[in-house]
Formats: C-alpha cells, structure tokens, sequence
C-alpha cells in the first residue's frame, strides 16, 4: 500500500481494502505533537497502537495537519485502509472498543468508512483554528488553564482585528513559517477575525482562524505578531508588511502552543474529492502583484 493513495474498493468476501475515516479529539497537554517520535508519546503513535491491537493488522495513518506539542483537537480527521474483511467484522464496533483502550487525553469520536478517493490531508478545502487568549489581571480559569494562553497586559481588540484582516487573501507567509525542504509557504488566508468569547470572569479573546493549509508554525506566529499589536509594540499594519519577506522574519515570538486548537477540517462531496487531491499536490505558484 502506497502512503497518501486511494485504497482499492472492497468487496466482501474478496479481499481488497477499505479507506476509513477517523475523527479524533485529544488534549495536546502532554503529547509530544501528533506524529511519532522515537522515545516520544505522541497522539500518532498512540491512536496507531490501540488500533493494531484491536484489529490485529499493521496500520498507517495519514492526518489532515500534524498538530505541534501542547496543541489541542477537537476536529482532527486522518484516514487509513483495513482489509475489507477486518472493517466488516469490526467496523461498528470500533469507536466502542476503542473507548476502552484509548487514554483520556485522547478520544476517536467517530470513525466511517470513507470513498475510496478520501484523503485526510490532500483532500481537505480547509482547516479551522481557535486560539483562545485572556487579558485578566488573574490569568486564566482554573478549568481553562490547558487551553488558554494568560496575558499579562491589556490587548487592544480593536488593533488586532484591524491587522488580522489586512493579512487576508493569498501571500506568501514566509515570513510566519518554519521553512521545510521543498515545502511553499504560499497560503491562501480564508478568515482571520477575533470575539470576545461569551464566559467570564474577566475577558477571554478567541482568534478564528481559516486557511486552505497552514504552513508549520504559521498559526501560532501571526497570534504572536498580533498580540504584540495588541499591547501596542507595533502599530495594526505591521504584520502585514512582513509579507514582502522571503524569509522568516526573527522579531515575530511564537504564541505559546496550549491555547491553540484545530476545531475542524472541511471537506468537498465525494465526487470532488479527487480532483481537489490533485489540485492540493500542485506547487503552488506565488500570487502576481
């Protein structure tokens, strides 16, 4: 079997293979991130482990974004193929056996047998972000701690929504990115606004972030640049000028990963779904002027 490859259609009884889809939650608190490491626990190599043991087959997961150490899920999706005969003994079952192996931090909330053309990463139109940010003067709640990023000093919402729409639109993000060999960092930012999330005490600031793909660190880099809007370091269209960079830019400071969580990944109808996986594995080609 061919990573990232449709698996061929399944006929009971004869062999062949089954792409399932997984929908995945975890708290990413004390996860290495979610791809395995050697000597690490990660979200990957926990989910593969209890999976092999209740199906008894090697399996090989593909993930729609491979979330950072701390991050958080909600919506994750990945996908891998079983033989027919192992999804049609157990594939109802799944969730339910799962539930019992799996430790609390992380939980498969569903689990579907997918077209065969599915592809978690390749195939997705679009992720969402959250980040959740409290200027009070106490920091965070107690029941929020994981997932809240406390901020010592009073954010100027008004300056960060103003330069999280001049970001908009499709750029070439390098400045925001973690540079990977033979990876762009071209994107196409769909949303990028800021609510003053409905709990109290004390204010509680949620980033909402959409984007076709997110290069690595990108999320976490343009809420650092904005909080430093924010608390007044630089003025609203600053972050938007470092789109004019090739390269990373060395002042912008890395949001902390805990108040970050991926909360959904979209996907078009079945009978679009190979097309948009070709169109996904295209170089993207940087925007014109």
């Amino acid at each position: 079997m061919i990573a990232n490859e449709p698996a061929a259609p399944g006929i009971a009884g004869a062999g062949g293979l089954v792409r399932v889809r997984l929908d995945v939650s975890y708290d990413g608190t004390d996860f290495a991130g979610w791809a395995i490491q050697r000597g690490q626990r990660t979200v990957q190599g926990v989910l593969t482990e209890a999976l092999a043991r209740v199906t008894r087959v090697d399996v090989a997961l593909t993930v729609a974004g491979r979330t950072d150490a701390g991050v958080h899920a909600f919506g994750q999706v990945a996908h891998l193929d079983l033989p027919v005969e192992v999804w049609d003994t157990l594939g109802a079952s799944l969730v339910r056996r799962l539930s019992g192996l799996l430790p609390g931090d992380v939980r498969l909330r569903a689990i579907s047998r997918a077209h065969p053309s599915f592809d978690a990463r390749f195939g997705a139109l679009r992720r969402r972000y959250v980040y959740r940010v409290t200027d009070a003067p106490w920091g965070a709640e107690p029941l929020r701690r994981r997932d809240t990023l406390a901020w010592p000093r009073v954010l100027d919402l008004d300056a960060m929504r103003s330069a999280g729409e001049q970001l908009l639109g499709e750029h070439d993000f390098a400045a925001f990115c973690r540079r990977r060999e033979g990876a762009t960092t071209i994107r196409a930012l769909e949303e990028f606004r800021w609510e003053v999330a409905p709990e109290g005490p004390g204010r509680v600031l949620e980033a909402h972030l959409a984007a076709d793909a997110f290069c690595h660190s990108m999320v976490r880099s343009l809420i650092g640049a904005l909080l430093a809007v924010g608390e007044g370091r630089h003025p609203a269209s600053w972050p938007a000028s470092l789109l004019r960079r090739a390269d990373r830019a060395g002042n912008i400071t890395v949001a902390p990963p805990h108040g970050l969580t991926l909360v959904s990944v979209e996907y078009p109808p079945d009978d679009e779904l190979a097309a948009r996986t070709e169109l996904t594995r295209r170089v993207r080609i940087a925007p014109g002027p």
